[in-house]
């Protein structure tokens, strides 16, 4: 009898949780549900169709979490060390008027959490994003020196790393800062690149003075002169956190000038509460809530439809190897 050939062995992959929605601030319990189940179900938002992402610690490479505080999965840590889940976290962190930031923490609380994940995973583990960078009449760039200032030396020890961008005018982000200027006209400004170049050269200046490097997102025209390429999915960062393997990871960018590599998404669109007005991922907070409302902690999707309540998501899984193709940005 001909030896039959060997079973094809999936690769392992990152997880990334998540840029859709802030899963440790309000989903932490629905995300250690399913690292005990060892798997989720991810929905594609515009064909519906259902994929099972494996969760086990021999699929997964690292976790990359996206989130304003972490706090409520600091807890967890430990589980995930013993379970074989490497992670490491973006934190975005600005301190922005209301107007901008309607309910994200009083940045004494950000930034106390910040230390605190630092403090428990390592500070080369824990990245901060000053993202995206708003420049309006409220916050013209003497305001971004003056904050960029403040909170990187309150953060200086915590990090290493500082990632940026300059808002984009994605579809929801547009309807956002509209609604802003028509009820409170910041007086929003789309600065030159010029412009753009002369206040993150002063940021990295600051930024260096506390150990911190500025890393571009997405803004090639800005990388050079002390300031790096970001790679929010970054292969050297997986590869401290799983030392003494070979690691070899395909570049799978999400938008223009994207350097991330390949990783799968297990969030959802129109679930983060902090309500912030430039968000490319919640078209308004009234929506998050009802959904956040809709949210089972216990199942294996983040958040189902109508269409999908009570009905067994294992008869209606993808069964591709496939990454997904799908846009992050909409």
């Amino acid at each position: 009898m001909a030896d039959r050939a060997p079973a094809e062995v999936p690769p392992m992959r990152v997880i990334s949780a998540s840029r859709r929605t802030d899963i440790p601030a309000f989903y932490s319990r629905w995300f250690m549900n399913r690292v005990r189940a060892g798997y989720c179900h991810w929905l594609n938002p515009f064909g519906g169709q259902v994929q099972r992402v494996s969760l086990a610690p021999n699929d997964v490479l690292a976790v990359v979490f996206w989130t304003r505080s972490f706090r409520p999965l600091l807890p967890h840590v430990p589980e995930l060390r013993e379970r074989g889940l490497p992670c490491y976290v973006h934190t975005s962190l600005t301190g922005y008027p209301r107007e901008l930031e309607t309910h994200n923490p009083p940045l004494d609380a950000a930034v106390a959490s910040f230390r605190e994940t630092a403090a428990a995973i390592g500070s080369q583990f824990v990245h901060w994003r000053y993202d995206p960078i708003v420049i309006s009449a409220r916050t013209p760039a003497a305001y971004h020196i003056e904050q960029f200032d403040r909170i990187s030396e309150r953060l200086a020890g915590s990090t290493s790393r500082c990632y940026f961008s300059f808002v984009d005018r994605y579809g929801k982000t547009e309807r956002g800062l509209a609604r802003v200027e028509r009820e409170h006209g910041l007086g929003l400004v789309d600065p030159t690149r010029d412009e753009q170049r002369a206040l993150v050269h002063r940021l990295r200046d600051i930024a260096a003075r506390r150990g911190i490097t500025l890393y571009a997102c997405c803004e090639s025209g800005l990388v050079g002169d002390g300031i790096k390429e970001s790679r929010c999915i970054d292969l050297d960062t997986v590869k401290l956190l799983r030392r003494g393997r070979d690691l070899t990871l395909k570049r799978a960018p999400t938008r223009a000038a994207c350097g991330c590599v390949e990783a799968v998404d297990i969030g959802a669109y129109d679930l983060c509460l902090f309500g912030c007005a430039y968000c490319y991922a919640t078209n308004s907070r009234a929506a998050a809530e009802r959904r956040h409302r809709e949210h089972d902690p216990e199942d294996s999707l983040l958040w189902r439809p109508a269409a999908l309540r009570g009905v067994d998501l294992s008869t209606r899984e993808l069964r591709s190897k496939a990454r997904s193709p799908l846009p992050l940005f909409t």
